[in-house]
């Protein structure tokens, strides 16, 4: 039953993904006066060139991290969106460390990243530590507190970290010594990619095969039934957002020093908002968050692509978002096809131990 609902569950995604690029495609064949140039840069410019195709590698990482971070949360079914202003901490800290401490090179961007994943954790856990004290929604507190990372942290770099002399409001340029190489020639595809993948890995393992985990996914499920088989259901829900916290906080640590010479972000980066996006794709399942991730990043750069080389945006792809979560998250998607799959499957249960009972019997 459960391998039949996981079919299920992952053919109602293949369809709702399907169905969303194509009302993407037919609204670029009716607003376009070159389709043909604006459907192959879509579909294909992320594949004509090492470049472009590092470039989809480049976004996936961040949003793997953030996709991961929301996909732990979300398993305890706690609706912490604070992964954004995690993320966002997480590199502004990191800058600190990268900026103003002298440490031997392999060990630099470790501590940076480290420390960077525990401000992540606390900006998480707050909201977390609310909930189960006061009852508190993490919802919205967590959304307040994004916009409290947000000013916090340019306060922090305007009044701390600014170099008087780069003629904008950045920090000062990281040392090199905190900076992850790059791993891939001719991209700046650079070693987050393989931390990535471990993370990955590391949290599938905890959450799948782990009492740690087993915990988690019974709260998330039945929390009032977790609590009468004795879980500490508080811990639960506060562990859960504390490691997403970290998840996400270390994200923005290893973007900053993969990809930038000094911290320069003006505005909230938008991946935590994405790690939901990427989280609701990948089922809240750790094992499928690199493709969750790999899709949404193979649009985004498509459709930067299309938006240069033809007359059509690249908000395209916020309809091709929107279409996807609206049909994913819908209960009623195929829900009739999923009754009948039940009842069919059930039926010929039965009648196979009926079968194996009148032989028995006989």
């Amino acid at each position: 039953m459960k391998n039949r609902k996981l079919a299920f569950e992952s053919l109602r995604s293949v369809l709702a993904i399907a169905i969303s690029l194509a009302i993407a495609l037919v609204t670029i064949l009716l607003v376009s006066d070159m389709p043909g140039t604006a459907l192959k840069a879509f579909l294909f410019g992320p594949l004509d060139s090492m470049r472009h195709f590092g470039n989809v590698l480049e976004m996936m990482i961040p949003l793997i991290f953030t996709g991961l971070a929301v996909s732990i949360m979300f398993s305890a079914a706690q609706f912490n969106l604070g992964a954004e202003g995690a993320f966002f901490m997480g590199a502004v800290v990191s800058s600190f460390v990268a900026v103003q401490w002298t440490l031997p090179v392999v060990i630099h961007p470790i501590v940076s990243i480290l420390i960077g994943g525990l401000t992540g954790a606390v900006f998480c856990g707050i909201p977390a530590l609310l909930k189960v004290k006061w009852g508190a929604s993490e919802l919205v507190s967590s959304l307040m507190f994004n916009y409290i990372a947000f000013f916090f942290g340019l306060y922090l770099i305007n009044y701390f970290l600014r170099d008087p002399n780069a003629g904008a409001m950045v920090s000062f340029k990281l040392l090199a010594s905190a900076k992850l190489p790059y791993i891939i020639p001719k991209t700046r595809v650079h070693f987050g990619i393989i931390i990535a993948a471990l993370t990955i890995v590391v949290m599938y393992f905890f959450v799948y095969r782990t009492r740690w985990g087993y915990k988690t996914l019974l709260t998330g499920l039945n929390s009032q039934f977790a609590k009468y088989a004795g879980i500490k259901t508080a811990v639960v829900v506060i562990s859960a957002q504390v490691i997403g916290g970290f998840i996400a906080g270390a994200g923005g640590s290893i973007e900053l020093l993969g990809l930038y010479r000094r911290f320069s972000w003006q505005q909230l980066p938008g991946y935590g908002w994405s790690g939901v996006i990427v989280a609701i794709l990948a089922r809240r399942n750790p094992a499928y968050v690199p493709l969750a991730a790999f899709f949404l990043a193979y649009l985004r750069i498509g459709a930067d692509l299309m938006s240069r080389q033809s007359d059509v945006q690249n908000e395209i792809v916020a309809i091709i978002q929107g279409v996807m979560i609206v049909l994913i998250a819908a209960a009623g998607f195929l829900e009739k096809a999923q009754y009948r799959m039940v009842f069919r499957d059930a039926t010929r249960d039965l009648t196979n131990v009926g079968n194996t009972a009148r032989e028995v019997g006989g």
